[in-house]
């Protein structure tokens, strides 16, 4: 069987060929290559031996090619080119060219304040992008792992092998009530809020057995209750209308579209509650422009939302 020169041969000797044979000189070789002329010279050497020919005589003006070597950089000439330009092209990531579909799972505590700011800012910074917001549900993560969502935005969570996760911003811990509310100031601590049921937000995968209010309450000694648990805010919003229960959320929840609704800010353990959202992705898009600039226009977005708010 003949010998695959394609697995045997080192590659770079092409180059050095093809140099050669642009410049049938071995110093002009030697210096487009940054190489030494002794490295071009053995170069040569190992082509010949592989290929059986010559390649190039010497003659007084420099070298001259083969017949065999004219007919073989007619013929690699145009495969050199081509990886050559692949290798030089011009990466540079342009939004406004982005004509895909992206899928973004979004956490509950973030969907219904930002879906509709998310579309808007998308309109206009890639027009010809199809963006397909999701509710981030249990399987979400396991999606992005998959490579079925492009990234994910929610709580934290457990890192599946093979996804990254980055954090995107902290929120503020606030409680929100109708305005009529028994509590009427602007700062209230775990025990003032204790005879108050809790509505609770449940975020997928975060939270489905527990709530973080009530856990956070009883280690201060507290006997909280939770009245009512949803993934659907909506369903939450109308009970904290028409009850005194109270909805713990964040600094993004966006009071402006409910007048019947106010904020409260919990303190615990004397100071105001954080929490932290993250982006998710799959980790071999990393290093790549796309998902960096996914990530730097959910955080844009996010801090415009914050910002409207005051």
């Amino acid at each position: 069987m003949a010998k695959d020169l394609f697995f045997s041969m080192d590659l770079n000797l092409l180059r050095t060929f093809l140099v050669l044979y642009q410049e049938l000189n071995t110093r002009k070789a030697a210096e487009r290559l940054y190489v030494s002329q002794p490295a071009v010279s053995q170069a040569l050497q190992k082509l010949r031996g592989q290929l059986g020919d010559k390649l190039f005589v010497k003659v007084p003006s420099g070298l001259k090619a083969t017949p065999f070597s004219e007919q073989l950089a007619i013929d690699i000439i145009p495969h050199l080119n081509g990886i050559s330009n692949t290798l030089n092209k011009d990466r540079t990531f342009e939004p406004l060219s982005l004509n895909t579909s992206i899928k973004i799972a979004v956490a509950p505590i973030v969907l219904t304040c930002l879906s509709g700011s998310l579309y808007q800012h998308f309109s206009k910074v890639a027009p010809n992008c199809t963006l397909e917001l999701l509710t981030w549900k249990n399987d979400s993560i396991q999606h992005i792992q998959s490579d079925e969502i492009t990234l994910g935005v929610s709580l934290k969570h457990s890192l599946p092998q093979g996804v990254k996760r980055d954090r995107l911003t902290d929120l503020t811990g606030q409680l929100i009530v109708r305005k009529d509310h028994p509590i009427q100031t602007d700062t209230v601590t775990a025990r003032e809020m204790e005879p108050y049921p809790i509505a609770s937000l449940i975020t997928p995968g975060h939270n489905d057995y527990f709530t973080e209010a009530a856990v956070l309450m009883e280690q201060e000694g507290l006997n909280p209750c939770v009245g009512f648990r949803s993934e659907l805010t909506m369903a939450l919003i109308d009970v904290i209308e028409h009850t005194d229960f109270f909805m713990p959320h964040s600094d993004l929840f966006p009071l402006q579209r409910y007048p019947s609704l106010k904020a409260i800010t919990p303190f615990i353990n004397g100071a105001p509650y954080q929490n932290s959202i993250y982006a998710y992705y799959h980790m071999k898009y990393s290093d790549t422009s796309l998902m960096q600039w996914l990530v730097e226009q959910v955080q844009l977005v996010v801090e415009q939302e914050r910002k409207s708010k005051h």
